[in-house]
């Protein structure tokens, strides 16, 4: 069984026991989050789609941690012009566990 939600802009497809990185919950370690947004369930060959969402459906999940993933340059450079700039970014990030998913 699996289901496909959205958190953060993006969508996800998660069974139960797996872990994953979402954009950052303001939500501290150790407490559940529920997701309503869930966009499809699928459970061997039934199928469930939302238009958009599914009425009812409910993904939880438990935080295990937040954190700040590697660091990402970003370089500007032109040649021969005396010109260069270099700046760096770290995207925080959520990282749950899946405990249920009903619908």
């Amino acid at each position: 069984m699996y289901a496909v939600i959205k958190t953060g802009g993006k969508q996800y497809r998660v069974t139960e026991g797996e872990t994953l990185k979402v954009e950052k919950l303001e939500v501290e370690e150790g407490a559940s989050v529920e997701f309503d947004t869930v966009l499809m369930i699928a459970d061997g060959d039934q199928v469930k789609i939302g238009a958009p969402y599914i009425e009812g459906a409910r993904v939880t999940a438990t935080v295990k941690s937040q954190g700040r993933g590697p660091k990402v340059l970003i370089v500007k450079f032109r040649r021969r012009k005396h010109y260069r700039k270099t700046q760096g970014h770290r995207q925080s990030y959520t990282e749950l566990r899946i405990s249920g998913i009903s619908g």
